[in-house]
């Protein structure tokens, strides 16, 4: 039995989807898709704070 994807299958119910540009997708063009902040950024912030608790856990541990 093989789905119905004609006029009168339920596929796209509920309104058409937005057209979205292939540099969108590859992450270019972020200020035209409303995101936040750079993911670049985020991972470097990341990488910052877990740097930051290694070394305080390691200082920590030298103490005792």
């Amino acid at each position: 039995m093989s789905k119905s994807r004609g006029r009168t299958g339920m596929l796209g119910v509920g309104g058409q989807r937005r057209k979205i540009s292939r540099r969108a997708l590859r992450g270019g063009d972020a200020a035209a898709q409303g995101a936040g902040t750079d993911p670049v950024a985020q991972k470097k912030e990341l990488l910052r704070k877990m740097r930051e608790r290694a070394e305080r856990r390691d200082s920590a541990t030298d103490e005792q």
